[in-house]
């Protein structure tokens, strides 16, 4: 077994929610490791700077972790601390996803200062939010609104809702709760109503595959049972080539020994969505998420991915 480090130095981006999501992991390894220095090395990163345009048009959510593996790889930190949703589907060889912690609230939140329900908005109503996956099954389901485009932290999304540029805002739940904004929650959304993206309310933390004394560090930081669910989530996604340019959503639960995972596939403007469900054991995870995802494809997501495409 490797030496354990006596020092450890966590690369985040600077957001509040970032900040707090870095802390969490540096307050877990010193109940751990009392003895363990912990740092906080805090990056602005690509995606942080481009906040003029969608996320599917500047390059995805794979510019929220880069300049963080750059920090890896140079030395400069030891691991990187990322919402699970936030990190590409297929990591750049010599990186791995370490631990995964345990999963908070999965589920999106409809946030809006006049009306309590997405059904109570008017014909026309702009609601914000950062994700195609979202955009597809609100015009799925609610094709009056006007679905605008929303980017920024989580104070500035609320700031811009707030000030009356939005009626209403969808964001995710996990961050309001961290941030302890849960009071501005309008009402969260089931799954059955808005399926969470893949990973999402989970936290991942990678490392270069070569620090296998950070590999042992970290075990007792996993979650088995979220791990579990979220690497059927993200085989499903990555078997349809998930990312910011794909509305796809995931969610798996660990039910008695067995992972259900349900998914979707859509058109950006919800006028098509193939869904499905399956479940296997807990062990089966990965396989599942592919099987789910070759269940869709015959059912017609293949055509809408080569459109996409």
């Amino acid at each position: 077994m490797p030496p354990v480090p006596d020092r450890v130095v966590i690369a985040t981006r600077e957001s509040a929610l970032a900040l707090w999501q870095a802390r969490h992991i540096q307050g877990q390894l010193t109940a751990h490791y009392p003895k363990l220095r912990v740092e906080i090395l805090g990056m602005t990163t690509e995606g942080d700077r481009r906040l003029d345009i969608s996320l599917a048009k500047v390059g995805g959510k794979g510019l929220f972790v880069k300049e963080l593996e750059d920090a890896l790889a140079a030395g400069r930190a030891d691991i990187a601390v990322h919402s699970v949703k936030d990190v590409p589907m297929v990591l750049p060889e010599g990186f791995l996803l370490a631990a995964t912690g345990k999963r908070d609230d999965p589920r999106d939140a409809f946030i809006s200062t006049r009306h309590a329900d997405l059904a109570e908005l008017p014909a026309r109503a702009r609601v914000g939010t950062s994700s195609l996956r979202r955009e597809c099954q609100l015009r799925a389901r609610f094709p009056r609104l006007d679905i605008q485009p929303l980017r920024g932290n989580v104070p500035t999304r609320l700031r811009k809702l707030d000030e009356g540029q939005y009626e209403a805002v969808i964001l995710a739940a996990a961050g309001l709760k961290r941030l302890g904004l849960e009071e501005r929650i309008t009402r969260v959304l089931p799954p059955a109503e808005c399926l969470p993206a893949p990973g999402q309310g989970a936290l991942g933390i990678e490392c270069l595959t070569s620090r296998s004394d950070l590999v042992d560090l970290l075990a007792p930081l996993n979650d088995a049972a979220t791990a579990r669910c979220v690497s059927a989530e993200r085989a499903f996604s990555r078997a349809l080539s998930g990312s910011c340019n794909v509305p796809l959503g995931a969610y798996a639960e660990l039910e008695g020994g067995r992972v259900r995972l349900r998914g979707f596939v859509g058109a950006p403007d919800g006028s098509r969505m193939v869904r499905g469900e399956q479940a296997a054991p807990a062990e089966a995870a990965e396989a599942l998420g592919a099987a789910l995802a070759e269940q869709l494809k015959a059912q017609g997501a293949a055509e809408i991915l080569a459109e996409l495409q």
